[in-house]
């Protein structure tokens, strides 16, 4: 939304309606610049379908192709213990070749009736922690230019340790609890540089920001 900056009887009401009569405008020509011709797939696995789409850039006359990742919906989930402490995992990615600090998260699956069960589920198998008080803060789309899939981040509050962790045969993840606070100054120091984890702890922000905090 754009807020255009005229003041009318005092209010802005107005300017921001109008302003997002204008981003829907804008939205809409863009879009009317590239007409979809089609698709064609040329690699597919149990966790991605990689296409080439077929497009015509109308403004300047030329046809190219463009790689899309079609990607199932991710979820991470943010667990404060009743002492307010972050429970964070541990791990090694094979893209960097090196440990990770994260949250917990991961697909959903089919087995999942909605993105809140299975950030629950996450961060039950990841850590063995539970909750029963499970907000969602946020949703983002990792990377619209290659990428179709969204990931949806939920905080869980007063979380208590229920069980063993239960990870896949290819899963090895430390569970490691850090004092809220510090979180911020991990991603500062860049000790924690996942983007959809920092992107998680700026809903988190927001979300504490519009009143809707609860102590744990």
């Amino acid at each position: 939304m754009i807020l255009i900056s005229s003041k009318i009887n005092g209010s802005w009401k107005n300017s921001i309606f109008r302003g997002s009569i204008l981003w829907v405008l804008r939205g809409t020509a863009m879009k009317k610049d590239w007409n979809y011709l089609y698709s064609t797939t040329v690699f597919k696995n149990r966790l991605v379908n990689i296409r080439q789409d077929k497009y015509h850039f109308l403004p300047n006359d030329i046809i190219k192709d463009f790689t899309v990742f079609e990607l199932g919906d991710w979820v991470n989930i943010i667990p404060v213990t009743e002492d307010g402490r972050v429970v964070t995992i541990r791990q090694y990615r094979h893209g960097i070749r090196r440990d990770t600090i994260e949250i917990p998260g991961g697909l959903i699956s089919e087995e999942d009736t909605t993105p809140m069960e299975a950030a629950v589920r996450e961060m039950t198998e990841e850590t063995g922690y539970i909750s029963t008080d499970v907000v969602h803060i946020g949703t983002v789309e990792p990377n619209p230019a290659l990428q179709t899939n969204k990931c949806y981040s939920f905080l869980a509050r007063n979380c208590i340790l229920g069980s063993n962790q239960m990870l896949d045969p290819t899963e090895a993840i430390r569970v490691e609890l850090v004092k809220k606070e510090e979180i911020y100054q991990m991603i500062l120091k860049q000790k924690i540089t996942h983007g959809l984890v920092v992107a998680a702890f700026a809903h988190l922000l927001i979300y504490e920001s519009n009143g809707k905090h609860h102590p744990v």
